[in-house]
C-alpha cells in the first residue's frame, strides 16, 4: 500500500447529503506516518464477527447420517476431504475453515416436565447465549448475554453502529408461540443482557437505510426515495471534492465502493417495484423490500454486511437464516420437501438424504459472502483474514428434538487467531459453550472465565 507522510484523511470521514451519510472504506490516504500508523493499524485490524444460526440441526447429527458424513468429513485433523458432506460448498475456503463436530447444547434441553416439547421455541435464544431460557409467555424473559453482544460491548463501541441483527424469515409475531414460550425466544439470537433481546431486521431496505442513511431522519429518507434518485446523487459534490484530494489508487477504490452501493440500492428498488406491482407473491406477508427468493434475499444481506465491514460502520453482525418450524421449500436444493417436515425424517435413509440436501443448500450460500471478503483489502490484509464467521445450530438430530452432536464451524482467520484447514471432534458431552468461550478469548475477551454452561476452554489448534 502507499503511505503518505503528511496530512491524512480521518478514518471516520463521511460524505453527507439529505438523509444520507456514506462512510468511506479504508484508503491509503488514511494511513498516517510513523508511530501513528501503528496505533491506527491496531484499530483497523479489529476482528469482524458474523454469527449465523440455522435452525433444525443437521442430517449428520443422526447416527446413520453421521456414518455417511452427511454434515462433516470423516477425517479429523488437517487436509480433510469435504467430499460428500454438507460442507462441501466450502471446499474453496478450506484453508480458512475450522470444523468442530459433536459438541452439545445442553441449555436448550428441557429441564422440567412442563418444558418438554418446547425445543423449537427456546433453542434460538440458546445458540449464542448457551444459557437456559426462562419459560414464560410474558415480558419477564431471561436467558443470557449473547456472544456477539459481549464482543460488541467491549470492542464495538467505537463504530457508528455497535452491532446489527439480520434475519431472513418472518419474525413479526408477538405473545406466546407454544409450550409456554414467548416468541421473542424463537425470533432472537442476540441478547444485550439476559432480559434484553435485540430487534432483528428482515427488510434489506431498512438495513440499507440504517447503514447509509443514519445521518438523516426517516422523513428525509422517505422524501429522497420519492424523488426516484439514488442516495449517491445527494453527495456528488462531496465525492468530487474528496476525489481531488486523493491519489489514483484511492480514487479507483472510492469509485468501486460507490458503484457497489449504487448496485445494491438498484437491486432493492427493483425488488420493491416487483413486489408492489400487483403480481402474486410467494411471500405475501413480507415487506416490499424482501425478495421472494431465499437466495436473492440472503445474498443481498451478505452484500450489505460486506459493505458495512469495508466502511467499518459496524464490525458485528448476527444473522438468523431460518426460523424454527419453518415450512419453507428450497427447490434449488434438489428436494421439494418443506424444511421442518424434512427435518423430521424418522430415521429413514432416503428422508435423511433429502434433509441433507437442504443443509448443503444453506451452506452453499456462504461462498458468495466469503469471496467478497477475500477480495476486499483493508491495509495489507483482506477482510476474510480479519473475520470470524460462526455458523451453527443449537439443535442436533431434529427428528428427536435433541441437542447433541450439534453442527458448528468457523470460517476466517480472525486476525491470525484461527489457522483453518482443521476438523476437530469434541469428546462426548462437551458443551458447545466451551468452544464459544475459546472463540471469545480469541476475540480478545481474555479475562472471561466462563460462558453459559462452559466447563473450560476448547483447544482450537
Amino acid at each position: 500500500m502507499e503511505f503518505i507522510t503528511g496530512k491524512h484523511i480521518s478514518r471516520r470521514t463521511v460524505m453527507r447529503g439529505m438523509g444520507a451519510t456514506i462512510a468511506l472504506p479504508f484508503l491509503d490516504s488514511m494511513a498516517p506516518a510513523g508511530r501513528l500508523w501503528a496505533k491506527m493499524k491496531a484499530k483497523i485490524d479489529r476482528t469482524r464477527l458474523v454469527c449465523i444460526e440455522m435452525v433444525h440441526g443437521a442430517a449428520g447429527s443422526n447416527e446413520w447420517g453421521a456414518s455417511q458424513n452427511l454434515w462433516a468429513p470423516a477425517k479429523v485433523g488437517r487436509d480433510f476431504d469435504l467430499g460428500p458432506s454438507a460442507l462441501s460448498p466450502l471446499a474453496p475456503f478450506q484453508d480458512s475453515l475450522t470444523i468442530v463436530s459433536d459438541s452439545d447444547v445442553r441449555m436448550a434441553e428441557a429441564f422440567q416436565p412442563k418444558e418438554i416439547g418446547g425445543d423449537h421455541f427456546r433453542s434460538s435464544a440458546v445458540f449464542l447465549t448457551q444459557s437456559h431460557p426462562k419459560q414464560t409467555e410474558g415480558s419477564d424473559v431471561w436467558v443470557g448475554t449473547s456472544l456477539d453482544q459481549l464482543y460488541a460491548q467491549r470492542f464495538g463501541q467505537d463504530t457508528p453502529i455497535p452491532s446489527m441483527q439480520l434475519c431472513i424469515e418472518n419474525i413479526n409475531q408477538s405473545g406466546g408461540c407454544a409450550y409456554g414460550y414467548t416468541c421473542v425466544y424463537t425470533d432472537s439470537i442476540s441478547w444485550a443482557s439476559p432480559t434484553e433481546p435485540l430487534p432483528v431486521i428482515r427488510d434489506p431496505r431498512v438495513a440499507f437505510d440504517q447503514l447509509f442513511g443514519a445521518g438523516g431522519t426517516a422523513e428525509e429518507r422517505a422524501a429522497r426515495r420519492r424523488t426516484d434518485r439514488s442516495i449517491l446523487d445527494w453527495i456528488t459534490g462531496r465525492v468530487a471534492q474528496l476525489k481531488r484530494e486523493l491519489g489514483p489508487t484511492d480514487r479507483l477504490r472510492i469509485d468501486q465502493y460507490l458503484d457497489n452501493i449504487r448496485e445494491i440500492e438498484r437491486r432493492i428498488q427493483r425488488i420493491e417495484e416487483r413486489n408492489t406491482s400487483g403480481e402474486v407473491r410467494e411471500l405475501p406477508e413480507a415487506p416490499a423490500g424482501v425478495p421472494d427468493s431465499f437466495e436473492e434475499h440472503v445474498k443481498l444481506m451478505f452484500d450489505l454486511q460486506a459493505l458495512a465491514f469495508e466502511s467499518d460502520v459496524t464490525r458485528i453482525f448476527s444473522f438468523k437464516m431460518g426460523r424454527d418450524s419453518s415450512a419453507r421449500v428450497f427447490p434449488e436444493s434438489g428436494t421439494d420437501k418443506p424444511f421442518h417436515p424434512a427435518s423430521h425424517h424418522g430415521g429413514n435413509e432416503d428422508a435423511l438424504v433429502d434433509f441433507y440436501k437442504i443443509n448443503k443448500y444453506h451452506v452453499s450460500m456462504l461462498p458468495y459472502f466469503l469471496e467478497k471478503l477475500k477480495n476486499t483489502m483493508e491495509g495489507d490484509t483482506n477482510l476474510l483474514d480479519k473475520t470470524m464467521l460462526i455458523y451453527g445450530s443449537p439443535m442436533g438430530d431434529s427428528n428427536l428434538h435433541n441437542h447433541k452432536r450439534c453442527p458448528l464451524f468457523i470460517v476466517g482467520g480472525a486476525n491470525g487467531q484461527l489457522q483453518g484447514n482443521l476438523h476437530l471432534r469434541a469428546s462426548a458431552e462437551t458443551p458447545m459453550a466451551n468452544v464459544m468461550l475459546s472463540l471469545l478469548h480469541k476475540l480478545g475477551l481474555d479475562d472471561l472465565e466462563s460462558f453459559g454452561d462452559s466447563t473450560g476452554d476448547f483447544s482450537l489448534g
